[in-house]
């Protein structure tokens, strides 16, 4: 990855409170039983299954 800019990625584990408790970064993803959430800069943008987690982060950088 070459990303034009530094970022911060976050990785938390609750999807209620994570993307409230990493709002200061820039992407994340905030996981629960098989799935979880992608969240930018403390906002919900997507749910997306266990095994597309990496995938779904990269493409929404």
């Amino acid at each position: 990855l070459n990303a034009k800019h530094p970022i911060t990625i976050a990785v938390m584990g609750c999807e209620v409170n994570g993307p409230g408790e990493a709002k200061n970064a820039y992407i994340g993803i905030a996981a629960g039983k098989g799935s979880g959430v992608i969240f930018k800069k403390g906002k919900v943008i997507k749910r997306v299954k266990k095994r597309d987690f990496v995938k779904e982060i990269i493409k929404n950088l």
